[in-house]
């Protein structure tokens, strides 16, 4: 018998696995089916979120860091989120192109995803993409952000540990990294710290960090130096990955449950956006609704109101 889909998932193949994710991206109904089949199956995987202003270095950082793992014995899973192409929708293969180190290690599978519009920094079908690398035993998953900027949150949301990646030389280091991004780190990479300035620049995110109060349980982030062209650094990187990784702070049922909730709460409000396009609302009376709020003959929340009584009414006639 001829193995699915979800089976050569589970076994590692990489054309299954990359067939699997093309599903995904593109929201094919039998998507959901399959990730149902595989999402018993997921869960052991450990999710590294490298983000950062764009120019810090990420990508480099990435290629260096799972070269580290491959000498560790571990596999690793890459998830690159890359800018849309204005005229394909695709990804700039920017990323991919600088891991092409890894393309004959099949312990490696590098994924570029384009961000088609979604902010935050991720795809709408990362997490999605990287259950796929988790369901076919990947050890380690890293998930590099698109690098958009100081709004760049969402992998907190999705990570189980989150490296906040920086760069000196970019002027005041404090109005550049003083909020934002800088919440949400568990972990600091001063990459290209052979630059002029990297000392001012951990100097910097040291002081901001003294300006919290930890308690003596707490997880205060650590500042590494990197230099991702030579590999400088990133042993200390991921020995401070692997720290968090087993302080208290990392719980990964509490992470877990948060990104539970925050996939859960993204996917019932995008299927009822598409159950109101296709099944309440005709494209014409939608775009109805967006003349009458322009031209204020009615405010938004009337029409959230309106809208919301119609699909009751549309499920009330479907039961």
């Amino acid at each position: 018998m001829t193995p699915t889909l979800s089976e050569r998932v589970l076994a590692g193949e990489p054309r299954a696995i990359a067939r699997a994710m093309t599903l995904i991206e593109n929201e094919r109904p039998e998507a959901a089916a399959l990730l149902q089949r595989i999402f018993p199956h997921t869960g052991r995987a450990f999710l590294v979120g490298i983000t950062g202003p764009p120019g810090a270095g990420k990508s480099t950082l990435v290629d260096r860091l799972a070269a580290h793992l491959r000498r560790a014995g571990l596999t690793v899973g890459i998830v690159a989120v890359d800018p849309t192409s204005p005229y394909s929708g695709g990804a700039v293969l920017g990323d991919r192109v600088r891991m092409q180190a890894h393309a004959g290690d099949a312990g490696v599978f590098i994924r570029s995803m384009a961000t088609r519009g979604h902010l935050g920094g991720l795809a709408r079908a990362t997490s999605e993409v990287a259950l796929v690398l988790d369901a076919a035993g990947k050890d380690v998953i890293v998930i590099e952000t698109v690098g958009v900027g100081q709004d760049e949150v969402d992998i907190v949301r999705m990570a189980d540990v989150s490296v906040v990646t920086l760069v000196p030389g970019t002027g005041d280091e404090v109005q550049a990294i003083k909020a934002g991004i800088m919440e949400i780190a568990d972990v600091f990479a001063v990459n290209k710290a052979d630059r002029e300035g990297a000392d001012r620049t951990v100097s910097a995110i040291e002081t901001m960090l003294s300006l919290n109060t930890y308690g003596p349980g707490d997880w205060k982030p650590p500042v590494v130096r990197t230099t991702a062209t030579t590999g400088s650094g990133v042993d200390t990187l991921w020995a401070e990955i692997g720290r968090f990784r087993e302080h208290p702070a990392a719980s990964r049922l509490a992470r877990r449950r948060t990104r539970a909730g925050f996939r859960l709460r993204e996917l019932l409000g995008h299927r009822f956006l598409r159950f109101v396009e296709h099944e309440v609302l005709g494209p014409a009376e939608l775009e109805g609704y967006y003349e009458r709020i322009a031209a204020r003959e009615v405010d938004p929340y009337t029409a959230a109101a309106e809208i919301m009584a119609l699909a009751l009414g549309r499920q009330e006639k479907g039961t």
